[in-house]
């Protein structure tokens, strides 16, 4: 009878623990949603680019949002520590927001603000909050590849109090207004930032209350507990070995080539870096933070997608990024656009993970976002400016890689999962005109699953006024690849609409009475395109997606 009752309280405790985390999802995710339906920046409100957590007082990630990108969320999970070494958490107070764009102490540009803040409940500490979002500009050179420093890409903010017991820091904000092309914007972003951690405390002192909880730390232990054991569990299920990949970028002033050895033991995963190509005197170097972030959440959605992602689930996955690699900059090198070089990491975390599971990887992606960051007006024109001053940065994608038994994605963020803007939501914020968006026809590249289609667009401005773009394009040189016998997808363009081709990679004008065209890769296939159901060929055909000249020469299509 002892047994048996130990054994329902067991199997009770174990619902209860479930139901906990089931609610604390549901904390984060309002304090996500909170930062959406809060934030100026069309950046978060439209695309989503933000991560929201929930922290231990060892500063350990519990759970994050659904809502948000590997980039931000990995890369903040190291974050706060960074603050509670230089705000201790006995030292806190109710009201206290703190916040960095530290690239090392964040995540890996100026762009992305983190905000850390505590959670009381009856006087005493018993968690934190944080998330991270980009906005649209911090002053300097703006968002992109141009800077040979990091003092030259915008405004630096150490780790900070931007509020203390709820009252403002007028000289932070002074800075902050005085520092930014778009300086209500900017403001408002940092006062959502705070609105949502408070909104996550809210919640989390009433789930805490309800379930009886006076602290965090039993409910941590069970998760992590749970995490790090799945996870080893399913590791230990991998062929075991050491092997490698190599993956290509554009680079700035040559050619980048990330290379990794990827070693499985029992309940590890070890990844060397070494044999990458060195630092960048340009913004496409990559602080190690970043890396970690990228290359581990490449690991896991092969790996372990299931299981929930916290501190420990990512423990397992262990990185050495030799110094003066791109893979590992130092402070102060540029790292404006690091997402062109970081974004590539899933790519080539699955070019080694295929040799060791083959069925459960993607063909190679277009992975890197195409965001091109629009400027106009007297900043660009001067005195014979023909539209009001204007910065904007609006998301898109190209096509992802096909999977063993699935198409790629067309047109959708992968890795980075931040949502394509809608071209009114750009429009209504800036004197720019979408004037084409749509699928770029015979861009997947072929095989028995094919790959996701990139898109065409044409940007202009209102009256057909110069304006300038500060391109941050990757997979124009090398097209993302295909496995297992499928074909490349295809290489992406930047252009002007009258034919004459733009560097990928830097601040260049589009004349007036021109409009900036994109061609956005493709997906690379996975298998024998000739493997491929006839049914699908035909349907792609009369979509206007697959030329019927390029079914019957990659598929063997008669029609």
């Amino acid at each position: 009878m002892h047994q048996m009752a130990n054994d329902e309280l067991s199997a009770l405790a174990r619902i209860q623990t479930q139901i906990m985390w089931n609610r604390l999802i549901a904390v984060v995710e309002e304090q996500a949603q909170t930062m959406i339906r809060t934030a100026f920046s069309t950046t978060v409100r439209e695309a989503g680019d933000l991560s929201a957590g929930i922290f231990d007082l060892k500063g350990r990630m519990l759970a994050q949002a659904v809502t948000g990108t590997p980039g931000h969320v990995n890369s903040m999970m190291e974050s706060v520590a960074h603050f509670l070494a230089k705000f201790p958490a006995e030292t806190m107070k109710p009201g206290d927001h703190y916040i960095t764009n530290d690239p090392w102490l964040g995540t890996g540009h100026l762009h992305d603000l983190t905000v850390v803040t505590p959670a009381f409940k009856d006087g005493r500490i018993v968690g934190l909050f944080a998330n991270t979002a980009h906005i649209i500009d911090i002053g300097g050179l703006g968002m992109g590849p141009e800077g040979r420093s990091v003092f030259e890409e915008g405004l630096y903010i150490p780790i900070v109090k931007c509020f203390e017991e709820g009252r403002a820091n007028e000289t932070f904000f002074d800075f902050i207004r005085a520092g930014s092309r778009t300086p209500v914007e900017l403001e408002g972003d940092i006062y959502s930032l705070c609105a949502c951690n408070d909104a996550g405390a809210k919640r989390l002192i009433e789930m805490m209350e309800e379930f009886g909880m006076e602290g965090l730390d039993p409910l941590a232990e069970a998760i992590f507990e749970a995490s790090l054991r799945a996870t080893e569990a399913e590791i230990a299920k991998l062929l075991k070995g050491t092997y490698s990949a190599t993956i290509q970028s554009d680079g700035y002033e040559a050619p980048v080539t990330l290379a990794a050895a990827m070693t499985v033991n029992d309940a590890t995963i070890e990844v060397d870096f070494a044999g990458t190509s060195g630092l960048s005197t340009r913004a496409i170097n990559v602080p190690p933070a970043y890396c970690r972030a990228y290359s581990c959440f490449g690991i896991k959605v092969v790996v372990a997608p299931e299981i929930p992602n916290n501190w420990a689930s990512l423990q397992p996955f262990r990185m050495k990024i030799p110094e003066g690699c791109i893979l590992n900059a130092p402070r102060p090198y540029p790292v404006a656009v690091r997402h062109v070089t970081g974004q590539l990491l899933p790519d080539l975390m699955m070019g080694c993970l295929v040799q060791a599971v083959p069925d459960r990887v993607a063909a190679e992606g277009s992975s890197c976002l195409w965001n091109p960051p629009l400027r106009g007006g007297t900043q660009v024109s001067g005195q014979a400016a023909k539209v009001e001053d204007f910065e904007i940065i609006t998301f898109n994608s190209g096509g992802t890689g096909a999977r063993a038994t699935q198409d790629g994605l067309s047109g959708i963020a992968f890795p980075s999962g931040v949502r394509t803007m809608p071209v009114e939501a750009t429009e209504n914020v800036a004197p720019v005109v979408f004037w084409k968006k749509e699928l770029r026809p015979d861009s997947a590249g072929a095989g028995r699953t094919r790959g996701g289609f990139g898109q065409i667009m044409e940007i202009g401005t209102k009256g057909e006024a110069e304006f300038a773009v500060n391109a941050i394009f990757d997979r124009v040189a090398n097209a993302p690849r295909g496995r297992k016998g499928g074909g490349d997808g295809a290489a992406g363009v930047v252009a002007l609409k009258s034919g004459k081709t733009l560097r990928t990679k830097g601040f260049q004008t589009v004349p007036e009475g021109e409009r900036l065209l994109l061609l956005l890769p493709g997906g690379g296939g996975m298998g024998d395109p000739k493997q491929r159901d006839r049914d699908l060929i035909a349907r792609d055909v009369a979509d206007g997606l697959i030329t019927s000249e390029r079914a019957k020469a990659e598929y063997g299509w008669t029609g």
